[in-house]
């Protein structure tokens, strides 16, 4: 897949803990990786090793309680409320492995959601949603609603939408993992020729690890710590 040498994602020294009472929970430490601009880098580990906490921080979600991560040379540790949901909608694009689509909406409307939000007029918004239902193979049902859709075309939206504000970062967050096996099969084609056609950058969080192992890298989070591991060993 096509790479330059140029890091949009650095993560130095990464801690979470979380608090609840007079308790609390370590769910990592010491996290430190790059990114560079064009990777497809997947990301392992057994369910609660802080694969999605770890995606959340990384998309400006949320908070690490110690370290730093930059994303497109800004310190998210840095940004306010309102700045981070403003980079989120400008720099980030995110699926989730539930699509979260807006029910009442069409297809069409729930992936101009975003553009809508930053303030764009929706004639422009619809027009640009549409060539992303396009760029998915929906174009056809671009005025059904969610619930009209079937499991894999909701997560084709989801990922139109995510993709529509042209985000310098995908992340996904088992973005296969509610789908049987075909359907899982042409979802991550489809978001490997997008990452690879947009030039992006790409996160996956996945327990699938025929998928990881098809990813530029693979790193396992494992009791705490990330380790770079080759596809071989997946």
């Amino acid at each position: 897949m096509h790479q330059i040498d140029t890091e949009i994602l650095k993560v130095d020294r990464l801690k979470k803990v979380y608090r609840s009472g007079k308790g609390s929970l370590l769910l990592f430490e010491n996290l430190s990786f790059s990114v560079r601009q064009g990777e497809i880098l997947a990301i392992v580990g057994e369910s609660g090793s802080g694969k999605s906490s770890l995606l959340h921080m990384l998309g400006a979600l949320d908070r690490a309680s110690e370290g730093d991560v930059y994303c497109a040379q800004v310190r998210l540790n840095s940004l306010d409320s309102d700045s981070a949901a403003e980079f989120r909608n400008r720099e980030i694009g995110y699926v989730w492995q539930f699509h979260y689509l807006l029910p009442e909406f069409t297809a069409v409307e729930n992936v101009a959601m975003p553009l809508l939000a930053r303030g764009e007029p929706a004639g422009e918004a619809l027009e640009r949603a549409s060539q992303w239902l396009r760029e998915v193979g929906l174009e056809s049902r671009a005025h059904h609603r969610a619930g009209e859709l079937s499991g894999g075309e909701q997560q084709r939206v989801a990922l139109a939408r995510a993709l529509v504000t042209g985000p310098k970062l995908l992340l996904a967050d088992e973005p296969t993992g509610d789908l049987d096996n075909r359907t899982a099969e042409m979802v991550f084609e489809l978001i490997a020729k997008l990452h690879a056609e947009h030039r992006l950058t790409s996160l996956i969080v996945t327990h699938n690890l025929e998928f990881a192992r098809r990813c530029d890298r693979v790193l396992r989070l494992h009791q705490g710590r990330l380790e770079e591991v080759t596809a071989g060993s997946v």
